[in-house]
């Protein structure tokens, strides 16, 4: 009986081998997972992508069928390793000395908000946290409970006008703006590797971006425009149904990241296209000495007193205030009520500025400030 038992001692060790070897590569990967973690934050890159782990976890699976393995125990244990690495990453972030500004957005990984948000805040000292939403709410509801610093929402487009939702949002009081930005926007028709545009027959994208494209879509009949959630998650859910018919509008950075081509560049219908976003936060903050200030109001115009825009309009003027931006909404369970938003050049604390908002107080029954904060160049 000593061959057998040596026999199953020789693979007993050499199974223990195995084990730190795998082990050792398990340290490994968590040590490169926070460089991942800084480069991330250096580059204001999401620390979850849900959309790249399904198509790693799917590279894996096919791998495991080619090497013999159950695929569906390699997926549950890949996924056991990849909630082991986020966590080694938030690890890395609490340990820093300067803790990374948290910002969420609307989106997947190479929609125009994480573009945005990428460019505004990528190279800050501490770095930056950017976690995608999949809604508006969801983006401003992370402020609100705390769980991110602030939010970069659309609020309005050059072509398409405005983004209705954040007015909305804005008109719930929880947030303030505290910076904008303004982002050119440049629409792609993104398919499957190797479709030709005559293959086409719909093209999905979030509403506002079919909206800028209006132009190509007229030029292009066959193409009908179908709405989804958001940009990137179009160009995602492309990729992952196959349909050789189905495009997507969205940037090109999406098309890297999904791995789709353009067939058309530029499609906007306007060159100039461009889209406003607004940094909110749950306090304002300092505005830079120096900087040009702009500031945004919410009112509701006094019942039965004819004229009270007016009277508003011409307080500002009268001081010299310049009004940018005037949007009408209406206000939700009041038929035909509507509440205005101003954007006017200048901070609120200036003098000028509190002689207006006090003038023009008795023609409004609700008058709030949204925010003082520098102008976007």
């Amino acid at each position: 009986m000593s061959a057998p038992t040596d026999d199953l001692q020789a693979l007993r060790e050499a199974l223990e081998r195995i084990d730190q070897e795998l082990l050792g590569r398990l340290a490994e990967r968590m040590a490169l997972v926070e460089g991942v973690a800084k480069a991330k934050l250096d580059s204001a890159w999401p620390f979850r992508d849900p959309g790249r782990e399904d198509r790693l976890l799917l590279h894996l699976r096919r791998l495991a069928v080619e090497r013999g393995l159950d695929p569906h125990e390699v997926e549950r244990l890949y996924r056991v390793i990849l909630d082991m690495s986020v966590a080694r990453q938030q690890a890395y972030v609490r340990e820093l000395d300067a803790a990374p500004l948290r910002v969420a957005y609307q989106g997947a990984e190479g929609s125009y908000s994480h573009l945005a948000a990428q460019r505004s805040y990528s190279g800050r000292a501490g770095g930056v946290l950017l976690t995608g939403h999949e809604t508006f709410r969801g983006a401003a509801e992370a402020v609100a409970s705390g769980e991110a610093d602030l939010a970069l929402l659309p609020i309005e487009n050059s072509t398409a006008g405005s983004i209705n939702e954040t007015y909305d949002l804005l008109a719930e009081g929880r947030l303030v703006i505290t910076g904008e930005t303004v982002a050119a926007i440049e629409h792609c028709l993104l398919a499957l590797p190797g479709v030709a545009l005559d293959e086409i027959r719909a093209a999905i994208s979030h509403p506002q971006a079919l909206r800028q494209c209006e132009a190509f879509f007229r030029a292009h009949p066959a193409i009908r425009p179908r709405e989804e959630f958001d940009t990137a998650g179009a160009a995602r859910k492309v990729k992952e149904g196959g349909d050789r018919a189905l495009a997507a509008v969205a940037s090109a950075a999406a098309a890297t990241t999904y791995g789709l081509e353009i067939l058309a560049r530029g499609i906007q219908t306007e060159s100039t296209n461009a889209t406003r976003f607004v940094e909110v936060a749950l306090h304002a903050i300092p505005v830079p000495e120096g900087a040009a200030i702009k500031t945004s109001l919410l009112l509701t115009l006094a019942a039965e007193r004819p004229g009270a825009l007016g009277e508003v309009l011409s307080e500002l003027a009268r001081r010299g205030l310049n009004l940018t931006k005037l949007e009408s909404r209406p206000i939700p369970g009041e038929r035909w009520a509507y509440r205005f938003y101003l954007d006017v050049d200048g901070h609120a604390s200036n003098d000028s500025f509190r002689e207006a908002l006090a003038a023009i107080r008795p023609a409004t029954s609700d008058l709030r400030l949204l925010g003082s904060y520098p102008a976007a160049r």
